[in-house]
């Protein structure tokens, strides 16, 4: 009888694991992969991203967020460095690129740290350190800023569009978003509320991106739903409803035997009634203008027309609360409380034609707090970037004002941040020391890149921009169109200090748990009923 041991099979068959040092290596790989595949977009001499998926509709974009989403990516630690692209989205609007290039920067220099045999907590420790210090150095260096800073805001937008689509018309977009930005802002107990989805992004395609413009009020998607409605309303009374100027159908089927012409006569007699009497409600309520949520009959669209009425039907929620925050009106469930106090006002509601469609104007609103920007361009792709672009300049003013402090862009930042860094490192005596200093070097990647997608030479790139820095030149940022160094400041390269914050602190925060992992359990693909491809595969139009 042999002594041999069986082997302990703990995991379903199939299964997959990785562990130790493998494992944080394959995870770490898979998020640099995720970092590289947007590094080229980083900066205003970043090249775009054609992503086509199964259905064949293309996307043409150079926003970070944007390709991460499309591309489908199936690796559990990518799918990790993507929820940073998301964060940065949600929480700023821009600056995913740099949080994704920063959080596989930081990766990867863990990754050199770990073959010295450094223990992964050590990591942790200083890159945590490393992100503390750099948010204490950022809240010294940033310079406050208010709405009234006209130029420093269009500034921003300006940083936002430079690279992207929009770049063209850069100069009048950033007027118009500001504009718009001052429409919407309101003040509450001394603090700044902007609320974003109070700008409406509305795209035509048609015309050239120096086209667009800003509406004082909102463009509907929609047109009036009679033809004999009049085109356009003078100071207008606006009632809107979320209620149906339609007769309801009974809740259940119900049989109505009729025995007698007359009363199929009564029955429609009695119909026309009710939807005159809804008319007669609006009409006694002063209105000229009626927005519905919901549907119009045919015959009450005649009634309304007959006394010339503006009508337009089935108009979305989001839309619906805009024309409440844009005219000023109320939102109104039942016709029989409709009165005139409830009725919005807009100088002007008219009806346009654009490229074969209907819009409706709805301009001139005393104190909008709801403005469009209606946004157009030779193509639907450019107008899908453009308001890519605008979003991202939207996003950055917002960010800039709620926090009421920024820095200067084209690498400066960093390069400050990093010097920081390395000061604070040599007042450290362990191993962390060496965490901080991969910390630091991370950081300088975003100059590189700048420096790289512009066609310079990143090395002396850096060295130059060093050593400006060391002479005491807080914001020298890089010049990628003439190669240089220059005070990115005075260059009007300005971005909320918001951007700043946030990459590093989720760049930080993802580095550290991918590095806390050492093994990888993959349960065993089971095939499901419909054919699923199982992890490893997809990408792009799978």
């Amino acid at each position: 009888m042999t002594n041999q041991q069986q082997p302990i099979y703990i995991l379903s068959e199939g299964s997959q694991r990785t562990a130790g040092r493998d494992a944080q290596k394959m995870n770490i790989m898979a998020a640099k992969a995720v970092a590289e595949t947007v590094r080229t977009t980083l900066g205003p001499k970043g090249m775009d991203k054609m992503l086509v998926d199964s259905l064949g509709d293309i996307v043409v974009t150079n926003d970070g967020v944007t390709i991460l989403q499309e591309m489908q990516i199936e690796h559990p630690a990518a799918k990790m460095v993507v929820e940073v692209a998301k964060t940065q989205e949600n929480e700023v609007g821009d600056g995913t690129t740099t949080a994704v290039i920063l959080a596989g920067e930081l990766l990867s220099n863990a990754l050199k740290l770990l073959e010295k045999n450094i223990h992964p907590t050590i990591i942790i420790k200083g890159y945590r350190m490393s992100a503390e210090k750099a948010q204490d150095i950022l809240g010294n260096i940033a310079v406050k800023i208010s709405i009234k800073d006209t130029d420093l805001l269009k500034n921003i937008a300006m940083t936002a569009m430079t690279g992207k689509g929009a770049e063209v018309a850069k100069d009048r977009l950033s007027e118009l978003i500001v504009k718009a930005i001052k429409s919407i802002m309101e003040e509450k107990n001394g603090e700044v509320a902007i609320d974003a989805d109070n700008i409406k992004l509305e795209k035509k395609v048609g015309a050239g991106i120096e086209d667009s413009e800003l509406i004082d009020g909102l463009v509907l998607d929609k047109e009036k739903v009679h033809i004999a409605m009049p085109n356009a309303i003078n100071n207008a009374k606006i009632a809107l409803l979320d209620v149906a100027l339609e007769v309801k159908n009974t809740e259940i089927d119900a049989k109505i035997q009729i025995t007698d012409p007359n009363q199929m006569q009564a029955f429609i007699d009695m119909e026309d009634k009710m939807l005159k009497d809804m008319v007669e409600k609006v009409v006694k309520s002063g209105a000229n203008v009626v927005f519905c949520q919901k549907g119009i009959d045919d015959l009450a669209q005649h009634y309304l027309a007959k006394k010339g009425i503006y009508a337009a039907r089935r108009i979305k929620k989001s839309d619906m609360d805009k024309l409440v925050r844009a005219t000023g009106g109320n939102l109104v469930s039942n016709l029989n409380d409709l009165s005139a106090s409830d009725l919005g006002f807009a100088a002007l509601v008219e009806e346009k034609k654009f490229g074969g469609e209907e819009l409706t104007y709805v301009t001139g609103c005393k104190k909008a707090k709801a403005v469009t920007m209606l946004i157009r361009g030779g193509t639907q792709h450019v107008v899908d970037e453009v308001e890519r672009a605008i979003k991202d300049a939207i996003g950055d003013m917002v960010a800039a004002l709620k926090v009421g402090k920024v820095v200067a862009g084209a690498g400066s930042t960093e390069v400050e941040l990093a010097r920081g860094l390395r000061k604070f490192a040599n007042s450290l005596s362990g191993r962390e020391q060496l965490a901080v200093l991969a910390f630091a070097d991370a950081l300088e990647a975003i100059p590189i890149t700048l420096a790289e997608n512009a066609g310079l030479d990143p090395i002396d790139s850096l060295t130059e921009l060093k050593a400006s820095h060391d002479k005491g030149q807080v914001w020298a940022g890089l010049d990628v169109f003439t190669g240089k160094v220059v005070d990115a400041w005075k260059r009007g390269v300005i971005e909320p200090l918001k951007i700043k914050t946030q990459a590093i602190k989720s760049a930080s925060e993802v580095a550290e748990l991918i590095l806390r992992i050492d093994d990888v359990l993959a349960s065993g693909s089971k095939p499901s009923p419909g054919g699923m491809p199982h992890m490893g595969h997809g990408g792009f139009g799978e």
